[in-house]
């Protein structure tokens, strides 16, 4: 019998991996707060568009209110600063056997799991590239890395399930260090971030601004402290600690950025929420506990904090996106 899942946010991540689950035969429902999205995926299905054409399928599409009152799978693929706002909704939903598979970005996990308690809450690194074009359709933008592991360390019999089913999307894995796949994607997640600071492509300003991207990485790099940090896709964290030589740098920056020009979607989610869907970015969120942390074990990350800040002056309007922010950062190496 084909698992049930309950994917709250059914945007970019949310929907992609619902698109596969359904298709695959799961029973998949839908739960969005954006009602426009809901009514398009109830009237016409959820839609992937890729260059080859449309393909939809059958998913039930709620709003929270008039969501099931007892969910047993749930992914949760809301934007981080959501999930505060979320999780009193979600736990007296949530079945006493059931668990929150937490598909976002940032470091969601203990939140999760001071609401539905530890022994429900799932951890999960996901780096692939989709966007909401339009409600009730999601662009395909290539496919990246997901892994699924308890936070605790286990690869458990949940975890293998959930990691089956997942493999219908595209090559989801087991992990016993989801923490240290998570570090590693806000280190590389510097990097893209910094590029919604002006109007090109991510691999165009990587490859332009080499020195200023690695630091940047290397700095959150260097907040992980102990922690092993996990390679993932064409991004190799080892390459931005203070061990690695320059070249190493530059041939691991040269992978990525090779990488990045093979994937269709050229420019960040963060961009994409700055200059078309006119909203706030969710990325303070995700460096709020990097910051915390830099501050408590005395690391400094002066790059990291005048980029958010820059970024929150453009995301406000107070300044243009342009490259030559980065330059004004760049006069801080």
């Amino acid at each position: 019998m084909s698992e049930e899942y309950t994917v709250v946010g059914g945007g970019a991540i949310g929907g992609t991996l619902a698109f596969h689950l359904a298709r695959a035969g799961h029973p998949v429902r839908i739960v969005d707060t954006d009602a426009a999205h809901v009514t398009a995926i109830r009237r016409g299905g959820l839609v992937l568009r890729r260059p080859e054409g449309d393909s939809s399928v059958a998913v039930e599409a709620f709003s929270p209110d008039d969501a099931p009152a007892r969910l047993t799978r749930v992914l949760l693929a809301v934007k981080a600063q959501a999930t505060e706002h979320v999780l009193p909704w979600l736990a007296p939903r949530l079945a006493p056997d059931g668990f929150v598979v937490s598909l976002q970005n940032g470091l969601n996990e203990q939140a999760i799991a001071a609401a539905v308690g530890a022994e429900r809450t799932v951890g999960a690194f996901v780096n692939l590239f989709a966007d909401v074009v339009e409600p009730g359709v999601i662009r395909d933008g290539g496919q990246g890395a997901l892994v699924v592991g308890e936070p605790d360390g286990r690869i458990t019999p949940r975890v293998e399930r959930i990691v089956a089913d997942l493999q219908a999307w595209g090559p989801a894995k087991a992990t016993a260090n989801v923490e240290g796949f998570l570090w590693s994607k806000l280190g590389f997640g510097a990097m893209l971030t910094t590029t919604a600071l002006a109007d090109a492509p991510m691999a165009d300003l990587i490859d332009r601004h080499r020195p200023l991207m690695a630091a940047v990485t290397a700095e959150v790099l260097a907040v992980a402290g102990e922690r092993v940090l996990e390679p993932f896709d064409q991004f190799d964290p080892a390459a931005y600690l203070p061990s690695a030589s320059a070249g190493e740098r530059e041939a691991a920056t040269g992978r990525l950025v090779t990488w990045l020009r093979t994937q269709p979607k050229d420019r960040s989610g963060i961009w994409r929420d700055i200059a078309v869907r006119h909203r706030p970015v969710e990325v303070h969120h995700h460096y709020g506990p990097v910051l915390a942390e830099a501050a408590e074990r005395g690391v400094e990350v002066p790059l990291l904090t005048a980029m958010l800040a820059l970024l929150r002056d453009v995301e406000s309007g107070r300044r243009l996106m342009s490259e030559d922010h980065l330059g004004e950062l760049e006069r801080m190496l």
